[in-house]
């Protein structure tokens, strides 16, 4: 009898520890995984680099990293990405900007940072929206980018507006003369103008600056916006994202 509850006891202290082991695994193992959707965007978003994601996908990466989370990086066009993440739920993507348009389709987690915009072209340097679209017959834009939005709100017909994925396609067809502008953030516009051509390019001021979002789909856990919200904001305190952005732009 003593022998039967001595072999009772004994496998009830194996399973007690058996559920220890679980339950510490629980708290200290892998991270959760979370969907990270960018485009290929540089220098504030590469999806062709090993250890570099641009200024934006680096910051967003550390976040994750030290809010505990394991990011899993995936590319979809553009407008695609915008609407598979707006219409799931608990998925990132960057960079955002937030519109009207945009509000009530993400939950917005924290801005990184701003981005002024501008046209751009081989023949003219407007000085305003109203001067463009008088002078310019095509202007090329990133189609589902924030870009779009801010020319049709500005007047410009469907005819005039040429919308095409973020990337290197509108640089190009600007240089092969089939558009006659390009209206897209400055930092983007000039790093993939430095790599695919040396001829001079006509800037316009400033029309427009806005803040680039980490977002997330329209339902998302509350556990998730504000653990990511506490890690950009501690990233901004500590001076990284100012020093990534002096690693890929320069002072």
């Amino acid at each position: 009898m003593i022998k039967k509850v001595y072999l009772i006891a004994e496998r009830f202290s194996k399973l007690l520890f058996i559920l220890a082991l679980l339950l510490v695994g629980s708290v200290y193992g892998d991270s959760t995984s979370i969907e990270l959707y960018i485009p290929d965007a540089p220098p504030l978003t590469m999806t062709d680099e090993i250890n570099r994601h641009g200024i934006i996908g680096d910051v967003v990466l550390r976040a994750l990293t030290e809010a505990g989370y394991q990011p899993d990086v995936r590319t979809l066009p553009w407008a695609r990405a915008q609407k598979y993440v707006g219409e799931h739920r608990d998925m990132l993507i960057i960079p955002l900007t937030r519109t009207s348009e945009r509000e009530g389709n993400f939950t917005w987690i924290a801005p990184i940072m701003s981005m002024e915009r501008a046209f751009f072209s081989l023949t003219y340097q407007v000085n305003d929206f109203e001067e463009a679209k008088a002078l310019f017959r095509v202007v090329a834009v990133g189609l589902g980018s924030a870009q779009e939005e801010i020319l049709r709100s500005n007047g410009f017909p469907e005819k005039q507006i040429y919308a095409l994925k973020i990337g290197e396609n509108p640089a190009q067809l600007l240089l092969m003369g089939r558009v006659d502008a390009w209206f897209n953030g400055i930092p983007e516009s000039l790093y993939i103008w430095s790599k695919i051509s040396n001829r001079k390019l006509f800037v316009s001021p400033p029309l427009a600056k806005q803040d680039l979002y980490l977002a997330c789909s329209k339902i998302c856990d509350p556990k998730i916006v504000l653990d990511l919200k506490r890690a950009v904001e501690k990233l901004r305190d500590d001076g990284f994202i100012e020093a990534v952005k002096k690693s890929y732009m320069g002072n």
